[in-house]
C-alpha cells in the first residue's frame, strides 16, 4: 500500500513541476523518459495484482466496455482487438460523443450501467473528479507525467490529483490561403499592414476572421498580454484575472483592431459566414481550430497553418483541449480498465491515432517522429499548443462564459469603456459563482 501512495505522490509532483516548467519543458528531449512498462504492479488488494512481480494483471473473467465517437471507432475497435489477444479481455465499444460523457456517466456509473474506460475534454474533468465518477491514474502515473506534454498533464489533473490517460492535444492556430497569402504573418502588426492592401469589406474582402462571439477565441488576446481566466494554475475561483491590468491592455488592443482590420460586429461572424467566405477567397486568414480542415481540404483549398501572430513581441496563448481517458470509478474491473486506458494512450498508440484520424499526440516523443515533424499542419498546430493555455477545469468555469461574452460584445459593438466593461463582467462572474 505504501508503494501505491508514494506512487500517486510521485505523480503529483512530476505533474506540478512539468506545469511550472512551461514551454521550457516542452522543448527539451531531456524531459522524455524511456518507454514505460506495459505491466507495472498495483497494490491494494486485488487479487489480480502481484506486487512482489510487479505486475498489474486484469481480473479473471474481465471484459470491459468503452465509450467513444463515431469518429474514433476505427482506432478503438483496432487497439481493443489487440488488447484482447494480448490479455485476453474482450472490449466492446459503445457510440457514446465524448462531450455528452460526463453526463451519461452521473447516471449510469453509480448504477452499474456506464462504460468501464471513458474519454471526455479536460474541462469537465473537475465536474467528473467532483462527483467521484473516475478513478486516479495512480498506476500509470509515473509514465503518464513524464511522457505527455506537461500542458497536457496539467489538463487531466483535478485538485493535484492526476486522472486522465491524454490522447490527444487540440487548440487553434492561423489557418491562411496559400493563394492570397504567401507567407503568414508572424506578428499582429504584420495582418494590419497586409489588410491595408487586402480589406475591401464593401466587396466582403476580409484579411482576417475569428468567431468575436466566441470567447474561447477571444481570449487569446486578453491572456497575451497577462489576463488570466482563474489564478493558481486556473484552479483558483476566488482570484478571477479578466479586468487585471494585463487583461485591459489586450482588451483595448483588441478593441482597435475593429477600426483596423475587421469592421464588423460580434454578431455577424459566424462559424459557417468565416468558412463561406475563406473557402471562396474572400478571406485571406482564419483562426481557427482542427476540426475545420475537413471541409477546407474537401473544398480542394490551398491551406496552410502557422501560429497565431505574436502581439507585442510576445506570442499569442490560445485555449487548448486535452482529450484523455479515465477510468470509470464504478467499473468492476478496474485493472483491466486502468490497462486498457493505458493501452490506447501509449506513444505508439498516440501516433497510431494520428495516422488513421489526423488527431495531435501528447507524447513528448510521438511529436518528434518524423510522421509529424514531416507534417507541416499538424506540426504548427502543436507548435501554437506549446503556447497555449489549457481550458480551466473547475466546475466554477461554467460561470464565466456568459457575462464575459457580453463585456466583449460591449466592447466591441458598444464601444463602451474596456476598463468598465470588463470590471462589469468579473462582477457578474463572482455573483455567479457565489449563488451556486
Amino acid at each position: 500500500m505504501m508503494k501505491k501512495w508514494l506512487g500517486v505522490l510521485i505523480v503529483c509532483v512530476l505533474v506540478f513541476t512539468l506545469a511550472a516548467c512551461g514551454n521550457a519543458g516542452k522543448d527539451s528531449n531531456n524531459a522524455i523518459t524511456p518507454e514505460a512498462s506495459s505491466t507495472p504492479a498495483e497494490p491494494g488488494g486485488n487479487n489480480a495484482v502481484t506486487e512482489e512481480e510487479g505486475e498489474l494483471l486484469p481480473e479473471d473473467g474481465a471484459s470491459l466496455i468503452i465509450w467513444e465517437g463515431k469518429s474514433q471507432r476505427n482506432f478503438v475497435e483496432a487497439l481493443a482487438q489487440e488488447f484482447t489477444e494480448q490479455y485476453g479481455v474482450p472490449v466492446k465499444l459503445e457510440e457514446v460523443e465524448n462531450p455528452d460523457q460526463v453526463t451519461k456517466l452521473t447516471t449510469d456509473g453509480p448504477a452499474g450501467l456506464g462504460a468501464d474506460v471513458v474519454v471526455f475534454p479536460h474541462d469537465q474533468i473537475g465536474r467528473a473528479a467532483s462527483a467521484g465518477l473516475v478513478l486516479p491514474n495512480d498506476w500509470f502515473g509515473e509514465e503518464t507525467a513524464s511522457e505527455n506534454d506537461p500542458n497536457a498533464v496539467s489538463a487531466v489533473t483535478f485538485e493535484d490529483i492526476l486522472y486522465g490517460y491524454p490522447r490527444s492535444v487540440e487548440t487553434y492556430a492561423l489557418l491562411y490561403n496559400k493563394k492570397l497569402v504567401s507567407t503568414p504573418p508572424k506578428t499582429f502588426d504584420e495582418v494590419i499592414a497586409f489588410s491595408k492592401t487586402f480589406n475591401d469589406p464593401k466587396k466582403n474582402k476580409y484579411t482576417i476572421m475569428w468567431e468575436l462571439q466566441q470567447f474561447y477565441y477571444d481570449y487569446a488576446f486578453l491572456a497575451t498580454t497577462g489576463g488570466y481566466m482563474f489564478g493558481s494554475n486556473n484552479t483558483d475561483k476566488e482570484d478571477i484575472g479578466l479586468n487585471n491590468d494585463g487583461a485591459v491592455e489586450g482588451a483595448k488592443f483588441l478593441a482597435s483592431l475593429k477600426e483596423s482590420l475587421l469592421p464588423l460586429n460580434t454578431g455577424d461572424i459566424t462559424f459557417d459566414i468565416k468558412k463561406g467566405l475563406f473557402i471562396e477567397g474572400s478571406l485571406a486568414m482564419d483562426i481557427n481550430g482542427p476540426w475545420s480542415l475537413a471541409d477546407y481540404k474537401a473544398a480542394g483549398m490551398d491551406l496552410g497553418v502557422a501560429p497565431l501572430p505574436s502581439i507585442g513581441g510576445k506570442p499569442m496563448s490560445s485555449f487548448s483541449g486535452v482529450q484523455g481517458y479515465y477510468v470509470n470509478a464504478f467499473t468492476k474491473y478496474p485493472n483491466a480498465s486502468k490497462l486498457f486506458a493505458r493501452f490506447l494512450s501509449t506513444k505508439e498508440s498516440q501516433l497510431r491515432n494520428f495516422e488513421m484520424n489526423g488527431t495531435i499526440p501528447a507524447n513528448l516523443e510521438a511529436v518528434q517522429d518524423p510522421k509529424i515533424q514531416n507534417d507541416e499542419i499538424t506540426k504548427a498546430f502543436y507548435e501554437q499548443f506549446s503556447h497555449s493555455t489549457p481550458m480551466p477545469a473547475i466546475p466554477q468555469m461554467a460561470s464565466v462564459w456568459g457575462p464575459i461574452t457580453a463585456g466583449i460584445a460591449d466592447i466591441w459593438d458598444g464601444g463602451k469603456d474596456v476598463k468598465a466593461s470588463l470590471d462589469n463582467s468579473v462582477s457578474q462572474i463572482k455573483d455567479a459563482i457565489a449563488s451556486q
